[in-house]
């Protein structure tokens, strides 16, 4: 049996530009995201340029990542960044109590972290230290970034073999103080965050986008007490700009029972549908953020940043569970989807996301073993909608949709969002049905288009994943596409992620 699905775009109504920094990812030093992932250091027999791995930054180049975060998550509460600058070799080794509870070398510090930026052609999102470190800490290490003349730590930076500032972007003020950054009420917090943000000097030409740790999910008060506490400040804005541009929140998706509670494969056809539930109700969560902050912001001074997203299952058999290592499937790919239509509907007030995380963790592009890399089901969702990148979107209406009952509350099982940029249109497609196909029919009103490329992203179940046997067994194909004047038509195949781009005239 196939299902049916009817849509309008029309091709001359634009909205928001859509932010290239909604792509962004996060590594941590959590598992193997930084030592046995991006740094295998200067002796091993992988390929690397100063330590750091070649073929994943070959691979994320390939999706053109717009920024980076790094150190943490939580452990940014517990970094103390002069433990990784010098040589190596002196550096202190540390405690990594958060995650495996193993022994930190401190090999790669804020050099080598900046140098894999330069490597990704990326931007660097540094989240400094709130939860255990001080103002004065965090003020020095941007100084030592960013300052190009002969301050104290502009000579120390040089001291370390770098003459030259970095530019630094994005700042993180702390993560996750409602938990493992300090478990703070978000009084505590906001009075933290603006003294914080206050000794983060813009110097020279760099222009931080000063970032407060947000809510856990829909914790609509936290988001209340830091506009109020930011909005509210007397001399805030004596000097022209708020003392931060940014509030953040987190959203891992799971099918029901919490993160780190089931497998990643294989799982039920409920599971399935009870995690898509989940996903698409991110949807309802960014809109209760963005209407508590339009009440004390209306004209958009601080953007909305989810800056931790993805699906969070069991750590694989065999593997630490401290490690947060997990497969990566069709399912998977699928949350990406779901996410990256929400995300380019909210354009407006959402202006950064990052994945977590960008390798070996949680929902990573790039999985690893040994000198082996596998490209993920979600690394080719990243990859198919890079076209969106610092485009703008296009109405897109989804007129009629299969749906399905998920815990009481209806899911559709088709969702789209359409871009343009350049005289071109990519739209995007996922497909939610386990097991039926759905023929859609796109109504494209406003201007002529000519189809370019059409790609479908699938396997014969949704819980195909790639490893080293079969590094192609999930990866983007040829997709029919009828296009009729106005009216394109496609078959959508079961638990499926398309795109679909287009020249206008």
């Amino acid at each position: 049996m196939t299902a049916s699905a009817r849509a309008i775009i029309d091709l001359d109504v634009t909205g928001h530009p859509i932010s290239r920094h909604l792509y962004g990812h996060f590594a941590e030093h959590l598992g193997r995201c930084i030592y046995d992932g991006f740094w295998v250091g200067e002796d091993s027999t992988i390929p690397n340029e100063r330590g750091i791995r070649l073929d994943i930054v070959e691979a994320l180049r390939a999706l053109d990542i717009p920024n980076l975060r790094w150190p943490g998550g939580c452990f940014a509460d517990t970094y103390h960044w002069r433990d990784g600058i010098g040589p190596r070799e002196d550096r202190p080794k540390i405690a990594n109590t958060n995650w495996g509870d193993v022994v930190e070398n401190n090999h790669f510090g804020t050099h080598e972290f900046m140098d894999l930026c330069d490597l990704l052609g990326t931007d660097a999102y540094v989240n400094g230290n709130v939860g255990s470190g001080t103002v004065q800490e965090m003020s020095e290490w941007v100084e030592y970034l960013t300052r190009g003349d002969d301050s104290p730590m502009a000579r120390l930076r040089r001291e370390n073999g770098r003459d030259e500032p970095w530019l630094v972007p994005f700042w993180g003020l702390g993560n996750e103080a409602w938990g493992c950054g300090g478990n703070m009420s978000a009084a505590h917090y906001a009075e933290e965050a603006r003294r914080y943000a206050t000794f983060c000097h813009n110097h020279g030409e760099n222009k931080l986008v000063k970032i407060a740790a947000g809510a856990n999910e829909d914790d609509l008060e936290w988001t209340r007490v830091l506009m109020k506490t930011l909005m509210e400040c007397h001399g805030c804005t004596l000097w022209g700009s708020l003392p931060y541009q940014a509030i953040s929140f987190h959203y891992y998706t799971h099918s029901g029972a919490g993160i780190n509670t089931e497998d990643a494969a294989p799982f039920s056809e409920a599971q399935y549908y009870e995690t898509m539930a989940h996903a698409a109700d991110i949807d309802r969560v960014i809109r209760g953020h963005i209407a508590v902050m339009d009440s004390y912001d209306p004209h958009n001074r601080v953007s909305l940043v989810c800056d931790e997203w993805g699906t969070w299952w069991n750590a694989e058999e065999g593997t630490n569970p401290g490690f947060l290592f997990q497969q990566n499937t069709v399912r998977d790919a699928l949350v990406a989807g779901l996410h990256f239509d929400t995300f380019h509907r909210h354009a407006r007030r959402l202006t950064m996301a990052n994945i977590a995380q960008t390798v070996n963790v949680l929902q990573a592009m790039v999985l690893t073993d040994g000198e082996h890399m596998v490209l993920t089901p979600t690394y080719h969702v990243f990859e198919m909608n890079k076209g969106h990148q610092d485009a703008t979107q296009l109405t897109a209406h989804l007129i009629e949709s299969p749906a399905k009952e998920v815990r009481g509350r209806s899911l559709p099982l088709v969702s789209m969002s359409a871009s343009t940029k350049g005289g071109n249109a990519l739209l995007s497609l996922t497909h939610l049905d386990a097991e039926e196909d759905c023929v859609l029919s796109i109504d494209l009103r406003g201007r002529r288009a000519e189809l370019v490329r059409a790609r479908v992203l699938t396997g014969e179940s949704s819980t195909e994943f790639n490893d080293a046997g079969a590094p192609d067994r999930v990866a983007p194909r040829p997709l029919e596409v009828g296009l009729d004047g106005g009216t394109l038509t496609v078959t959508l195949p079961p638990h499926s992620f398309a795109t679909i781009e287009l020249t206008l005239s």
